[in-house]
């Protein structure tokens, strides 16, 4: 099933709920919307086959003595920056491992999570609040690992919403690089659906990027394939214009929604990180 067809589901769901909910029906339409959001994946993905340096990591998290399966993946030179990676709905983080590897390349030292129900963290259906949680943990974790930094936050897609939360009023991140993310789980809902229908009475799970990103203080760069079908470009434009912090806005060429890191723009995008933010000089030569 496709993107849109979830979405169009999705949409369809909150307007007959909002016209025939009923207080025991609540429980399921909170459960359903976090299905169609996360679509939480627990399996390995083909191809996937591990990387020789990637350090397996547990991250304790929440009260009932959950755990986060985390990667930690240092970098060659010891200063190096370190980055928070945040996926998105679906890719756990056996599917996110080539994306991984391009901000590696970058520099970066990567710690990157999987949410619960993903992969191998407990649970089964995440949530939006639960998301937070995960990161907020990720976080302190990644402090403790580097905690001379500077520290960085990578969201993709949904991940980028995760990471807006994560970064606003918050002084030790140094830097936000979200990836064709979107305003909110409600803009999205009314774009696969017609916009009569009255979403927001129903929502559970709001991710409401576009009144968090004037939180931000952080330099942030948002980056968004001009062709992507799934997440409109005008979405990153609407947050970056939104945004009061130090930011810019890379536009790529040809890219749709998931394959920015496997294109030849991704120079671009380099190119990018490394100006904006200013650590190119972190870099090892090993890692160009």
């Amino acid at each position: 099933m496709t993107r849109a067809r979830l979405y169009r589901r999705f949409a369809l769901l909150a307007a007959l709920s909002a016209t025939i909910a009923l207080p025991a029906g609540c429980s399921w339409i909170d459960v359903k919307q976090r299905e169609f959001i996360f679509r939480p994946v627990k399996d390995n993905w083909r191809g996937y086959s591990g990387e020789s340096d990637q350090q397996h990591i547990e991250i304790p998290v929440g009260a009932n003595g959950d755990r986060l399966s985390a990667w930690w993946m240092p970098a060659p030179a010891a200063d190096a920056p370190a980055l928070l990676y945040l996926h998105g709905a679906r890719w756990n983080l056996s599917g996110s491992s080539s994306r991984i590897a391009r901000y590696r390349q970058l520099g970066f030292s990567v710690l990157a999570i999987d949410y619960r129900g993903f992969g191998k963290s407990s649970g089964d259906v995440p949530s939006e609040e639960m998301a937070y949680e995960d990161a907020r943990a990720a976080w302190r974790h990644l402090l403790a690992l580097v905690p001379d930094g500077p520290h960085y936050i990578y969201g993709h897609s949904l991940g980028g919403a995760v990471a807006i939360d994560l970064a606003r009023n918050n002084a030790d991140v140094d830097g936000l690089i979200l990836e064709s993310t979107f305003t909110s789980i409600g803009d999205m809902a009314r774009k696969y659906a017609w916009g009569w229908l009255p979403v927001e009475l129903i929502l559970t799970q709001r991710f409401d990027s576009l009144e968090k990103i004037p939180e931000v203080s952080a330099p942030t760069l948002f980056v968004h394939g001009k062709e992507d079908r799934f997440v409109p470009p005008a979405m990153s434009e609407q947050l970056f214009a939104a945004s009061r912090a130090a930011k810019r806005l890379l536009l790529v060429d040809g890219a749709g929604h998931s394959n920015i890191a496997w294109s030849a723009a991704f120079n671009n995008v380099q190119q990018a990180v490394h100006s904006f933010f200013g650590i190119g000089a972190n870099i090892d030569a090993s890692t160009r």
